[in-house]
């Protein structure tokens, strides 16, 4: 069984977000990769973007000292092209681990850690944008998250915190 540590994530590691938001990112295998440089256009980098604000919330798997995934929510203004908007209530979510650490459970446990953290912060829902062959969107559906809207490759989905 691996050993890894869940805990909020520190100020001294928040540039690590931008490598997270890549991996963020569903990238076919055997497709090339999309530029690193990706994650700075607007509909994109506003995931990261000035990170620590009110309603930003963080937290990171550690495991060797390392960070190996980090699972971050945020919560955007309708003016905000995001890819999950539902209402300036509802945070949205994004997950990414490093390549060497996915498979192993350490997503699962990231998301239900956030998802109490949103339940005590007293959040009612949280929305995430996924792309239908992603791996993570089984993951999600186990979780209870719903597809609100279908779309032709991906989906919005919601999971209702308060029961």
């Amino acid at each position: 069984m691996i050993q890894y540590t869940i805990r909020p994530i520190k100020a001294s590691e928040i540039d690590l977000l931008q490598d997270f938001l890549y991996e963020a990112i569903f990238q076919k295998d055997g497709e090339a990769l999309l530029p690193k440089s990706i994650i700075h256009q607007p509909e994109i980098k506003i995931y990261i973007e000035d990170f620590g604000r009110p309603h930003d919330l963080c937290l990171v798997a550690e495991l060797d000292q390392k960070v190996a995934g980090a699972v971050w929510t945020r919560v955007f203004s309708n003016k905000a092209k995001s890819y999950a908007y539902i209402d300036e209530r509802t945070p949205e979510l994004a997950i990414s681990l490093y390549k060497e650490y996915r498979g192993q459970g350490i997503g699962t446990a990231l998301m239900k850690k956030m998802l109490e953290l949103l339940r005590e912060k007293g959040y009612k829902q949280v929305s995430l944008s996924v792309q239908k062959d992603n791996y993570a969107f089984k993951m999600y559906k186990n979780l209870g998250f719903e597809i609100i809207k279908d779309l032709e490759k991906e989906c919005i989905m919601i999971y209702h915190l308060m029961e």
